[in-house]
């Protein structure tokens, strides 16, 4: 059962990885499923696994998985009331700080956009976002404990990698061929 400093160390971390934040909430899952799930034992790994994918599945921003998050730790307390207060407190943790951030410092990087600082602070980002990126691929992969030894889950990361540079096909059809197989229970 979560207290009242559980949450306040909760939010606070997820403020500082606002600040850190490249590449969207999407490259921090490494980062929250160690906190939330290895270190703190707060929600099961199918629990954030089913947060992050509800909220890819949902529309509007891939954010929404750090509410669900929240909403699900709440669920843990057996207060059901707290669910949307926990969910909106992890979605604000997240958003305020890194927003008044962006607030101070947008301005300074559109007036300094030919900059050297700048355009080499854009190209050392790329990679980083990247790897940042893959990383919570493999963290979502393997949260159902097979996936380091699954070579099927290897080969189909692998395959859809090769369509996606080699081809043209949308990557909307391949999620929507990728939740199929998933339906199907074709590799679990």
């Amino acid at each position: 059962m979560l207290s009242l400093s559980n949450w306040v160390d909760l939010l606070l971390h997820f403020s500082m990885l606002s600040l850190f934040s490249v590449g969207g909430p999407m490259g921090l899952i490494p980062d929250i499923h160690r906190y939330l799930i290895t270190e703190h034992h707060w929600i099961s790994n199918s629990q954030f696994t089913d947060s992050v994918v509800i909220a890819q599945a949902s529309p509007g921003p891939n954010i929404l998985f750090l509410a669900l998050l929240g909403w699900n730790m709440a669920l843990q307390t057996g207060n059901y009331g707290l669910a949307l207060a926990g969910g909106m407190a992890c979605l604000f943790a997240y958003v305020v700080p890194s927003s008044i951030l962006f607030y101070f410092t947008a301005n300074w990087v559109e007036k300094n956009k030919d900059s050297l600082l700048v355009k080499a602070f854009k190209a050392g980002m790329s990679p980083i976002v990247v790897a940042l990126l893959i990383a919570s691929g493999v963290v979502l992969a393997t949260a159902n404990g097979k996936g380091h030894d699954d070579w099927s889950l290897w080969a189909v990361v692998g395959l859809t990698v090769l369509i996606v540079v080699r081809t043209k096909i949308p990557m909307l059809l391949l999620l929507f061929i990728g939740g199929c197989i998933g339906a199907l229970g074709v590799f679990s």
